[in-house]
């Protein structure tokens, strides 16, 4: 098995995280959420194909890609219409020592967004999370734990989610490349994917007596199995 596979950079990822979610009401029908997208110098565990290792986000990590003035919207468990946009001026992204911190001005009027706001004023939606990528990373030499130095919020988002997976509990899902690798792995994976797929176990047979008393016709017996 090859640790060093764990290095190997996919594509968009995503962390949830509890945090505190305020709302301040502004003229009119909208308000502003606040929040933290992510948080920094945290320690969590996550699991990939070899098992598990920790994973920690940097402070700073975020700097670069705001400076770069990213395209990012705040959605709803990272799906439907955008809520805000850093492009309308809407959802405004900062640094902080302690992670991503986001403000959002929402319209009410919308029914999507009155809902999530009663969540949140409700104390039903305590998390948040975003979507990335990885531009910049750092593994220790046994690849055990993964240290993010910075990575990129461009048509990433951050998301309000309502019953979002602590990174403590969290899987990343990497796409496999069989043509990279070893033949250790993909030993591994295919008898993983042996038992996974084998069939059930055969019915146990059915007593001579109990035969006799429930005499099935070809056509009874296909009609059964076809249910």
């Amino acid at each position: 098995m090859n640790l060093a596979e764990r290095a190997k950079t996919g594509g968009r990822e995503r962390r949830a995280y509890p945090v505190q979610l305020e709302v301040r009401g502004k003229a009119g029908a909208l308000v502003e959420i606040t929040g933290y997208a992510t948080v920094y110098e945290q320690t969590y565990e996550m699991w990939d194909m070899f098992g598990s290792y920790d994973e920690v986000v940097r402070e700073g990590a975020g700097t670069k890609t705001l400076s770069e003035n990213p395209q990012t919207q705040l959605l709803l468990n990272h799906g439907g219409l955008s809520m805000a946009y850093t492009h309308a001026g809407t959802l405004r992204l900062a640094e902080e020592p302690q992670g991503l911190h986001l403000a959002a001005d929402v319209n009410t009027a919308r029914g999507d967004i009155r809902d999530m706001v009663l969540a949140i004023e409700d104390g039903n939606v305590d998390e948040m999370s975003f979507a990335f990528r990885v531009t910049r990373q750092q593994w220790s030499p046994d690849y055990m734990q993964r240290d993010i130095i910075e990575y990129s919020l461009h048509r990433g988002d951050v998301s309000v989610v309502n019953f979002g997976a602590n990174p403590a509990t969290s899987v990343a899902l990497r796409g496999l490349d069989l043509d990279r690798m070893g033949d250790d792995q993909i030993r591994a994976l295919y008898e993983r994917l042996g038992r996974r797929l084998a069939p059930p176990a055969p019915p146990a047979p059915v007593a001579p007596e109990t035969q006799r008393r429930n005499p099935l016709s070809l056509f009874e017996a296909e009609a059964a199995v076809l249910g």
